[in-house]
């Protein structure tokens, strides 16, 4: 399916692990459990015995979040956060974390879309605060996939052509919206959008979103078609999104406009510093401002996780990963991001590519000026 004999940078370092089993809501501030049953979630162990009674002494927190391996440690008990009696609840789908966190507040914390937060917080109406700690980044050139028949050899090609994404307001296609304008001059007033989700049927979750700044011409997919379907039936004629349309693997006229996606993302990031965030942790912002010192808490075991992650990554005796040529996937690593770290967290460390978020989103009407960064994120210093 793929040309190239590397995998992408963003898909390298991590490791995401979907696991099924009960999912817990935590009541906002009690001690009590009121327990639901959800597919693809699953809390962490329960501590027993002098760890109970300890964590008696604690804030009760949940926090929703994919099992990724820089959030394994904490996940497992390996690390903890101060003051903080954490229930991780390990769910598999990101989007069912934002649409329940987004629509409900079901959970104290969580990952988060990082588009979705930084256009509440543009409105004025946002009930989260945010810790500069990204669990999930990916580069995007891989995720723009075309039926050949429709002539698109290079990025000016999209013009005047219908493309499919799953969500408009979607972190993943801002950022390739972003590319696509600033690094190959694409005018996205002349692609024709068609929204639905890429390999199933139907719109991609219930999200909540406010509505674009200036109206954007969007058609909606059938409700019976896929973007895949409409791919290989050429009712459009280009994809940008999350992932690739599974007619790539059984029709040969689906092709990544990318076919060298690797090579072209390893020079973007030499020469842009970007490796674009999907999402941040969000906290509800009603409990922050009674309890302020879960920001540092949450912040500070969450760098620990990632470092003791990091860590086991070198530990490459037995290859912790199923990827056969992991040493030098980590050589490379070491070689190309600052301290081996592909995912740092903080502000500074992630200026370049919060900025160029901020400034896409401005540009495609989602806020109505660019936020400075270090308005995004609370202080995490004890």
């Amino acid at each position: 399916m793929e040309k190239s004999n590397k995998s992408s940078l963003g898909r390298r370092s991590f490791l995401t692990t979907g696991v099924a089993g009960v999912a817990s809501v935590w009541a906002l501030g009690r001690s009590h459990l009121l327990a639901s049953q959800q597919p693809g979630t699953e809390a962490a162990p329960h501590p027993s015995g002098e760890k109970a009674a300890e964590a008696r002494d604690k804030l009760t927190l949940t926090f929703a979040c994919g099992l990724y391996d820089r959030m394994l440690p904490l996940y497992s008990g390996k690390v903890s956060a101060e003051g903080i009696d954490l229930k991780f609840l390990a769910m598999d789908d990101p989007r069912e974390i934002f649409d329940r966190m987004g629509g409900q507040m079901e959970f104290d914390a969580s990952e988060f879309s990082s588009s979705e937060f930084i256009t509440r917080l543009s409105a004025g109406n946002c009930p989260f605060v945010a810790i500069p700690v990204f669990p999930s980044r990916v580069f995007r050139h891989g995720h723009i996939t075309v039926n050949r028949r429709s002539g698109i050899t290079k990025p000016k090609d999209l013009e005047g052509k219908r493309v499919g994404l799953p969500l408009y307001t979607q972190t993943a296609v801002i950022f390739i919206r972003g590319l696509l304008q600033h690094e190959y001059g694409v005018d996205l007033s002349k692609i024709h959008w068609v929204q639905g989700a890429m390999n199933v049927s139907g719109p991609l979750g219930n999200p909540t979103v406010l509505p674009l700044l200036k109206p954007v011409p969007i058609e909606i997919a059938p409700a019976n078609k896929s973007l895949s379907n409409l791919l290989e039936a050429r009712a459009i004629d280009a994809i940008i999104g999350i992932s690739v349309p599974i007619a790539m693997r059984t029709n040969p006229d689906i092709q990544r406009l990318f076919p060298n996606y690797a090579d072209v993302e390893r020079d973007y990031y030499k020469r842009t510093k970007i490796f674009p965030i999907m999402h941040l942790v969000v906290l509800r912002r009603d409990v922050y401002q009674q309890h302020p010192f879960i920001a540092a808490s949450l912040y500070n075991a969450m760098s620990q996780s990632k470092k003791r992650a990091l860590a086991r990554m070198h530990e490459l005796g037995a290859l912790p990963y199923m990827l056969p040529w992991m040493s030098a996937e980590v050589d490379e690593i070491d070689g190309t991001f600052a301290g081996g770290d592909p995912f740092p967290y903080g502000v500074e460390a992630n200026r370049v590519t919060l900025e160029a978020l901020v400034t896409y989103m401005y540009e495609q009407d989602m806020i109505v000026a660019p936020i400075p960064v270090e308005k995004l994120f609370v202080d995490v210093h004890d």
